[in-house]
């Protein structure tokens, strides 16, 4: 088991928004939090990334506990937080350019803009190393925060809608594209999101969280067959699902 979430409960003042959650991720798993907004999906995600303390409970990786502490896991928020005077590189290698590795400032640069460099084909986004945020499409900006988010831990990644703000035809696009780049990355990731097309197209787990204050009120395992196209929505099978986590999103 890669990344363990057990028993967690959070509240702000009289308000309780989390309660008992015990969620787990496997090695090279794709595991989605699906949910209504508002019911405390980013909450469980501040606490499992190490910047919010749970009122109970503990995260572990890899067995450690690692709770309130940040740095051990990648976190990508909705939006790319991309720096608009930075370079394209620059932005996906900064994580590596802030790690301490005794080669000073400038020979970490360097360092990290070669590593950095690797991937860009892999991502779909060589080209752009020399442009700026401005000059490319969200669906492009998105390639590269998640690259970025790739290069600061391959261990485990957060996914906090990562493609909500996209327009339908460069969201249909983006899922192919990510379907194919975690075949080949494998990374561990959890995956918020409240649309049950996308989840069920991504995953191969859905947690089901609903309520106020928020629970796990089930566990999907989806069994479709990969790698997933975009025709498989039309699929009795996956209409299948669909009805089901509708009904218990409704409960």
């Amino acid at each position: 088991m890669k990344l363990e979430v057990k028993n967690i409960s959070k509240s702000f003042g009289d308000s309780k928004i989390l309660e008992d959650i015990d969620i787990y991720l496997e090695r090279g798993e794709l595991v989605c939090l699906l949910g209504t907004s508002g019911g405390g999906k980013t909450t469980l995600f501040n606490i499992i990334s190490g910047l919010m303390e749970p009122d109970k409970g503990s995260i572990y990786l890899d067995g450690e506990d690692i709770t309130l502490k940040p740095g051990k896991i990648s976190y990508m928020l909705q939006k790319d937080m991309m720096l608009p005077y930075k370079t394209v590189l620059d932005n996906v290698a900064l994580p590596l350019m802030i790690r301490k590795d005794g080669h000073g400032r400038l020979g970490r640069k360097k360092r990290a803009r070669k590593e950095a460099m690797k991937y860009f084909d892999e991502f779909g986004i060589a080209g752009y190393e020399k442009k700026y945020p401005s000059q490319m499409s969200g669906g492009m900006r998105q390639r590269a925060a998640l690259l970025r988010t790739y290069l600061f831990s391959q261990e485990v990644a957060l996914l906090d809608e990562p493609f909500s703000a996209l327009d339908t035809i460069t969201k249909s696009a983006m899922h192919q594209w990510f379907l194919s780049v975690m075949e080949q990355i494998k990374m561990s990731t959890l995956f918020i999101t409240h649309d049950i097309d996308e989840a069920i197209l991504l995953s191969d787990r859905i947690y089901i969280l609903a309520g106020r204050p928020g629970k796990i009120v089930d566990e999907v395992k989806i069994e479709l067959p990969k790698p997933r196209n975009r025709e498989i929505i039309l699929s009795d099978e996956f209409i299948r699902y669909k009805r089901y986590i509708m009904e218990k999103i409704g409960s």
